[in-house]
This record gives C-alpha cells, sequence and structure tokens, in this order.
C-alpha cells in the first residue's frame, strides 16, 4: 500500500512538474515575458525541485509584461553636427520615439522644491488652486497629520465641486495605515485602488505596483516627483520622547505648460486600467525636428507592465554610452542588473565623472545590504559614492548638461523592471544645472564610501540575495 502511494506520488509530482514548465514556456513565449537569467533561473528550478508551491507563485506574481509587443517606427534622422553636439539629449529623443514614448513638449515656470516644506506649500496650492477637477496618484498616504492634512484638502476641492480623483496602489494603501474608503467617497472623492491583492480579477499582476506619483490640477499644473504622501517625505514624523523624527530628504517640483498634458493622459490610462475600463490610447510619437539647445522641453517617461519596452532603463543605458564629461545619480536603492552596473563602470573607466548619492541606511535593508557588490564593481572602476547620515528617498540621474530624469524610479530591478514608475526627461540645460545643484548640494553633506573586501560568508550571501533579487 505504501509503494502504491509513494509511486502514485512520484507520477503526481512528475505530471506537475511537466505542467509547470508547459505553464511557464507558454505564458514567457505568449506575452513575450523578458526576464533577467537570474529570475528565468530562478523560477525554472522552483517549478522543478517544489512544483506545487512554485507554480501557485508564478501565477499570482511571474507576470512582468502585460502590453503587447509592437513593430518598432522607422528611425529618425538627425544631422551630424547636432548629434555631435548634443548626443544624450539626441539619442534620448530618438530611443523615446522608437519606444513609442510621445515628443518633447514645452513647459513653463519650473520650481524645484528645496526642502519638505517647501515642497508641502507648493502641492498645497496646486490642490487648493484647482476648481475644476484634481488626480492624484500615490503609492501610498500615511496615517498621520500630514496624511489627514492632505486628505481633508481633498476633501474641500470635492465639496465645492471639483472633480477629485485618488488612485492609491493596491499594497501601498496598507502600507501607510488605514485608510477610510468610505469617507472618502461620502466626501465626493472619487477613490480606486490600483489591483488590489485580494480582490483584483488581473491574475498574476499581484507583484506589479503602481509607484507613480503626481497631482494634476485643471489639467494646467503638475506636481509630482518621488515623495508619497506621509510625514516622513516631508517635514518629518511626530515626536518621540525628546527629539522629532527627522525627514527624508527627497526630490518634488510643479510646473505648468503643455508637458501636463502627458500627465494628465498618464493618469487617465492609469485610472482605467484600475477601473476595468478600456484604456485611452497613448499619445502617438511624431518625427518633429529638435527645436534647439535653447528650447525647454521635457517629455513625461513611463515604464512598467504597461509599456512592451523597459524605457527608463533602456534611457538609462543610453545615456551611460553617450556621456561625455559627467553622470550624477542619487536612489535610496542601488541594486541595479548587470547591464547597467557594467555601462556605468564602462563610463568610469574612459574618463566620465560618474558620482552616486545613497543614504547611509535606507528603509529598506535587504537592499542596503544587497547593495555592497554593485558599490565595489563601480568604485573599482573608477566612480565614486557618497553616504549621506539621513535617509535619501530622492531619485534623479543627471548626464552632462543635456538630461535630468527625475521622478518615481529607484536604480534596482523592481523599479526598472516591475514597478509601474513615472520619470520627467528635462533637456533645458537651466533646468539640467538646477537639478544638478540640488543633488550636488546632497552631496556636499556626504561621506566617501570606503570599499572592503568580503569574507567568504558574506560573498556568497550576497550572491544568493542578488540571484532572488529580481523577484523580491
Amino acid at each position: 500500500m505504501t509503494d502504491f502511494i509513494w509511486a502514485n506520488w512520484q507520477v503526481l509530482d512528475f505530471l506537475l512538474v511537466m505542467l509547470g514548465l508547459v505553464v511557464y514556456v507558454s505564458i514567457s513565449q505568449t506575452l513575450n515575458q523578458r526576464r533577467h537569467p537570474s529570475a528565468a533561473i530562478a523560477w525554472v528550478l522552483g517549478i522543478l525541485l517544489v512544483p506545487y508551491l512554485a507554480l501557485p507563485l508564478y501565477l499570482a506574481f511571474g507576470t512582468r509584461k502585460v502590453a503587447a509587443s509592437r513593430t518598432p517606427p522607422a528611425a529618425h534622422q538627425v544631422s551630424v553636427s547636432v548629434a555631435a553636439s548634443y548626443p544624450t539629449m539626441l539619442r534620448s529623443l530618438q530611443l523615446g520615439a522608437a519606444m513609442g514614448i510621445p515628443d518633447p513638449v514645452s513647459y513653463d515656470s519650473l520650481n524645484i522644491h528645496t526642502d519638505g516644506t517647501d515642497a508641502l506649500n507648493a502641492l498645497r496650492r496646486v490642490i487648493s488652486g484647482a476648481v475644476i477637477s484634481l488626480e492624484v496618484s500615490t503609492f501610498l498616504i500615511g496615517r498621520d497629520a500630514l496624511g489627514g492634512e492632505i486628505l481633508k484638502l481633498l476633501e474641500q476641492r470635492a465639496c465645492a465641486g471639483v472633480r477629485v480623483r485618488l488612485l492609491i496602489d493596491g499594497i501601498g494603501i496598507y502600507l501607510g495605515g488605514y485608510l477610510d474608503l468610505k469617507r472618502l467617497k461620502d466626501a465626493g472623492i472619487e477613490v480606486l485602488r490600483f489591483v488590489p491583492p485580494f480582490s483584483s480579477p488581473k491574475r498574476g499582476r499581484t507583484n506589479l505596483r503602481n509607484h507613480r506619483k503626481m497631482v494634476v490640477a485643471d489639467g494646467k499644473y503638475l506636481w509630482c516627483g518621488g515623495r508619497n504622501l506621509a510625514a516622513e517625505y516631508f517635514e518629518g514624523g511626530p515626536r518621540a520622547f525628546f527629539w522629532r523624527r527627522a525627514p527624508w530628504i527627497d526630490l518634488s517640483f510643479d510646473l505648468s505648460g503643455e508637458l501636463v498634458a502627458q500627465a494628465y493622459g498618464q493618469f487617465e490610462r492609469d485610472w482605467a486600467f484600475a477601473s476595468e475600463r478600456e484604456e485611452p490610447p497613448l499619445a502617438a510619437a511624431t518625427t518633429r525636428g529638435v527645436a534647439g539647445a535653447s528650447s525647454a522641453l521635457a517629455q513625461l517617461v513611463d515604464s512598467g507592465p504597461d509599456r512592451p519596452d523597459d524605457t527608463i532603463f533602456t534611457l538609462l543605458v543610453s545615456a551611460c554610452f553617450t556621456s561625455r564629461q559627467r553622470i550624477l545619480a542619487i536612489t535610496p536603492y542601488f541594486v541595479p542588473d548587470s547591464t547597467l552596473l557594467n555601462a556605468l563602470a564602462l563610463a568610469a573607466r574612459r574618463g566620465i565623472s560618474v558620482d552616486l548619492v545613497i543614504p547611509a541606511r535606507s528603509n529598506h535593508k535587504l537592499a542596503d545590504f544587497a547593495r555592497h557588490r554593485s558599490l565595489r564593481d563601480l568604485t573599482a572602476a573608477g566612480a565614486r559614492v557618497f553616504i549621506h547620515p539621513r535617509m535619501v528617498h530622492a531619485k534623479a540621474v543627471l548626464v552632462d548638461d543635456e538630461l535630468a530624469l527625475v521622478g518615481s524610479a529607484n536604480l534596482d530591478g523592481r523599479s526598472l523592471f516591475l514597478n509601474y514608475e513615472m520619470m520627467i526627461a528635462f533637456y533645458d540645460r537651466q533646468a539640467v544645472a538646477d537639478f544638478a545643484r540640488w543633488v550636488e548640494s546632497r552631496r556636499e553633506e556626504c561621506a566617501p564610501y570606503l570599499s572592503r573586501r568580503p569574507g567568504l560568508a558574506r560573498e556568497i550571501a550576497e550572491g544568493l540575495l542578488l540571484w532572488l533579487a529580481f523577484q523580491l
């Protein structure tokens, strides 16, 4: 009897392994799921060794891209003189058009927030000034005084007849603390959760989170950056005993002009996706020529499962090879894949000034542990890494004086390959210089990173964590 049960269990196990492999290959091929090699190996080994556990996890968390592949447009031609003068800007524009990103457009009144207080005052102005519509997209809202104030402002606008829509991530809504959705809806605010983990019909997408952050007022004003709507992102937490929790260092900005229409269109697509309605089409990229080095141009660069290409990642890697003077980056989490890490290292080896600003300790201990292998490789290539004593949550990459990528994306696998992210690519030299000064001010507050040779146990632990980190 025991032999019979064991034999049948082996057959069942074999059939489940075969089913798991068929499902994995079928979904990967049908949906064109391009994965990092470590992720592919991890899933295949999991299905082979523990199919009864790995297969359900893959069906719940394994989908990376939900957008269909498309035929790329014809390559855009630019003059040799312009390409030689502004290689990073021109290549970014060409790549953006090839990946279907709408053309750069003009913007006005760019205001880079100096600190959390400045950012909060700007946010209050944008929300309070709305008279027709107000769109808010965030990963989380804190259950604290600041989160309460922002919700109160939204309720006031809704009571004044403004159409207020709040889009919050289905996981992030639990991380900030309990949010009384019924109260918000009773106040006239339209609220949607982006892929809630337990009630969404979008199976296989639970691991794909909306990390985009923006406030759009009347379709004319945009407040944007890396800040969630919680106290630590602005002015710090409440007092604990005799001291107040210091605010995180973050980067945000507000502006007006044509660029706001791209942000509004992105919100509409995210709202339609979350509400199970047909999504409005992406604005078409055109072959409009570059207006010139002095034009104040910027474009919204969205990245995530709704894009067939890894847009932000592609622009970053390309910029590493077209840069001529410097790459200046600030991020809370630095766990890049090997392609981006090698691109940064090669830029440093060919004499480009590569500077990276990161916090001494972030709010994710696994990312802090896993980052050291990449930091050792980067500093060995000649790059400089600066450690800030406070928590840094800002996300920006500056390339020469031609490109500033600023927004919500971190320099790690989750942001660049899994999350729904949004960056603004600024091509105006003055804007690039202004963002660079902000990052340089943070760099001056740092201490240099000192690379240390790891022991065998740590090196093995780092390797194992990095092998699995792509799916975390």
